[in-house]
């Protein structure tokens, strides 16, 4: 995203924080006769309900270019694109989810993809909010990962989830069949979205982006390792703790081990990648041996 939707989903983003957080009403709520289908708990805002309310919109508005153009169209009045919202899914999903597509349709956006996108980000949002409450949001970011390596160790398995040809609803139950009673049930749900695709990416990349988005929750960087050998706890520690000193804030080492590096390490941050490996080191006297 760029310019007003950059900014646009900043701003909504930290105000569904706090809502999902402390369970107050959104600032810029909907009017006052909206209709209230979702129920909230003594705690606060039903994290999961507004989860799922949330991907149902982004799906129907994923499959109807008209409603999305219309909904973000920033020349027409903003009462009259909330208004079309709340005639369209006013009754279909709760007062929660209500509010904050209220303030997602009243605000600009660079394009109707960007409106969407941002409503499917939320809904991550609100899944990451309700591991958090939890305490399971390190346990869900390492299971994403875990589940990702396995996708990636099996490439039928990764076939089967990407096929953009089968139903996406047999490839999520899939999805669920492998990870139901052995993971969270926001890491289920969260696998769920990468087979539908997040931010129109494929599954693999989608998963990816999820591991980022929970690391990012927890206010670290992810730092994808390959060693030629598994770390011992001593060298993971002290891995982490340079890379911290580098980038300023707390690391997720994700550890793989490829044989085929014949020793060091690869390590990869966002576009930084620091390739230590024994083999590189091979490739480059090879190089400089021919030329």
């Amino acid at each position: 995203m760029q310019g007003a939707s950059r900014e646009s989903l900043a701003g909504i983003r930290a105000q569904f924080a706090e809502v999902t957080r402390a369970g107050a009403a959104p600032a810029g709520a909907s009017p006052a006769g909206s209709a209230t289908t979702g129920a909230a708990t003594p705690a606060g805002v039903d994290r999961v309900a507004l989860a799922a309310d949330l991907r149902a919109v982004a799906d129907l508005l994923g499959r109807e270019p008209g409603l999305r153009r219309a909904l973000a169209d920033a020349s027409k009045p903003t009462e009259a694109r909330t208004g079309l919202l709340e005639a369209l899914v006013g009754q279909r999903v709760g007062q929660s989810a209500l509010d904050v597509l209220w303030s997602v349709v009243a605000a600009r956006w660079s394009s109707a993809h960007d409106l969407v996108d941002a409503v499917e980000l939320l809904a991550v949002d609100a899944e990451l909010a309700e591991a958090d409450a939890n305490g399971s949001l390190a346990e869900v970011e390492d299971q994403l990962f875990r589940f990702a390596r396995i996708v990636d160790g099996h490439p039928r398995l990764g076939q089967l989830l990407s096929d953009a040809t089968a139903p996406v609803a047999q490839r999520a139950e899939l999805a669920t069949g492998l990870l139901e009673g052995h993971a969270d049930p926001v890491t289920v749900r969260l696998v769920r979205l990468a087979v539908q695709g997040l931010g129109g990416r494929g599954f693999d990349a989608s998963l990816a982006r999820l591991v980022e988005l929970t690391a990012a929750r927890r206010d670290r960087e992810i730092a994808y390792v390959t060693a030629a050998s598994p770390l011992s706890p001593a060298q993971e520690e002290r891995l982490t703790a340079r890379l911290a000193a580098i980038y300023g804030r707390a690391v997720s080492l994700k550890v793989e081990v490829d044989p085929s590096l014949l020793g060091g390490v690869t390590v990869r941050v966002g576009d930084d990648l620091y390739d230590g490996s024994v083999a590189r080191r091979l490739e480059q006297a090879r190089g400089a041996l021919t030329n």
